[in-house]
C-alpha cells in the first residue's frame, strides 16, 4: 500500500475530494485525505495524504502557522449568490470604482477582522452545511467569525478583471473578501479566479499537475519519485529518537520514560518515522503510530 504525500496543483472545475480520489486511484492508495478544501472553481496547492499519511493531517493543521496565500481576481458591477462567476446573478450596478479608491480601502481589511462566510460554504448551520440549505431555497443567517488578514495587495487590472494577492489565516473565504472589498467601494463584485499558492507551509513550487500524474500513470512510471514521506510537513514538531527495543515497546502501546520537557514529539527509530507521541511528566505516550 502507498503511504505519503502528493502535493497537487488542483485544476479549476474540480472538487477537492474528487481530485484526491483520482490521485489515490492512480497511485494505488486505499485511503486518502487532504488539507484545506478548495472551491471547485479554485486552483492551486492541495496537499493530498495517502495511506498512513492521513494520520498526520491533524498535526500539520495544528502545528503549522495556518497561513494561506491566494491570488484572486474579481469583476465589479454584479454579485452572484455564490459570490463567484459560477453562481446566479442577484445584483447589478453601473458603479465601477477607480483604482485609487480600491487601493485606499484595502488597509481596512488587514488585521484581525470579522468576516461573514458566503451562504454557499461548508459552514454548519443547525447541523447542516450552509450550501445545502442555500440550494434548498432556505434563508440563512450565517454569523460573522474572526479571521486574520496578514497582507492584502492590489496586483493590477486586465480589462475588467481586478487582481489581488492575500495572505490570510485558516477559515478565510476569498469570495467573501472580494464581496467586502466591493462593499467598501460602495458597489458589488464577484470573483472570477482563485489560486492558492501556499497553505500550511506547502508551496505551489513543490506541486505537480493532475495531467502530469495521469501521464505517469498511463506510462507505468514509478510514483515514488514524487511521493513525499509520511512525516513531510511536520518540521515544526521536535524530534525524539528511540532505540530498537524501546521502539518495539512503544509501537505496541507502551509508555517510555524519558527525561525531557513536556510536549508533542515526532518519534523516530534512526531514520524511520514511528509516529507522534506526547511527553508528559517524563513519560512518552503514543498518540499516532505508523
Amino acid at each position: 500500500m502507498v503511504h505519503g504525500w502528493i502535493l497537487l496543483d488542483k485544476p479549476s472545475g474540480m472538487f477537492s475530494r474528487s481530485a484526491g480520489g483520482r490521485v489515490a486511484r492512480m497511485v494505488g492508495a486505499k485511503t486518502f485525505g487532504h488539507i484545506g478544501t478548495l472551491d471547485p472553481m479554485a486552483s492551486g496547492v492541495l496537499p493530498i495524504a495517502l495511506g498512513a499519511a492521513t494520520k498526520m493531517i491533524p498535526f500539520i493543521e495544528d502545528f503549522s502557522d495556518g497561513k494561506k496565500e491566494y491570488l484572486f481576481s474579481l469583476k465589479f458591477g454584479f454579485e452572484t449568490d455564490s459570490l463567484d462567476i459560477t453562481g446566479t446573478e442577484i445584483s447589478r450596478t453601473d458603479i465601477i470604482p477607480e483604482e485609487t479608491q480600491v487601493i485606499s480601502v484595502l488597509p481596512e481589511l488587514v488585521g484581525e477582522i470579522e468576516q461573514v462566510p458566503p451562504v454557499y460554504s461548508a459552514i454548519h448551520i443547525d447541523g447542516r452545511r450552509a450550501y445545502e440549505l442555500a440550494r434548498s431555497g432556505k434563508e440563512i443567517d450565517i454569523p460573522a467569525r474572526k479571521i486574520k488578514i496578514y497582507s492584502l495587495e492590489y496586483t493590477g487590472k486586465t480589462e475588467d478583471s481586478w487582481g489581488f494577492k492575500v495572505v490570510c489565516s485558516r477559515g478565510t473565504y476569498v469570495r467573501a473578501l472580494a464581496r467586502d472589498i466591493a462593499k467598501l467601494c460602495e458597489t458589488v463584485a464577484s470573483v472570477d479566479m482563485i489560486r492558492r499558492t501556499q497553505t500550511n507551509g506547502f508551496d505551489i513550487k513543490s506541486t505537480v499537475k493532475l495531467d502530469f500524474l495521469e501521464n505517469m500513470f498511463n506510462n507505468g512510471a514509478d510514483f515514488k519519485e514524487i511521493l513525499k514521506s509520511i512525516d513531510f510537513g511536520l518540521g515544526d514538531i521536535p524530534v525524539l529518537n528511540l532505540d530498537d527495543k524501546s521502539t518495539d515497546f512503544y509501537k505496541h502501546g507502551g509508555f517510555i520514560k524519558i527525561d525531557a520537557p513536556d510536549g508533542i514529539r515526532r518519534v523516530y527509530n534512526g531514520k524511520d518515522f514511528v509516529g507522534i507521541g506526547v511527553l508528559a511528566d517524563g513519560v512518552l505516550r503514543p498518540k499516532r503510530t505508523i
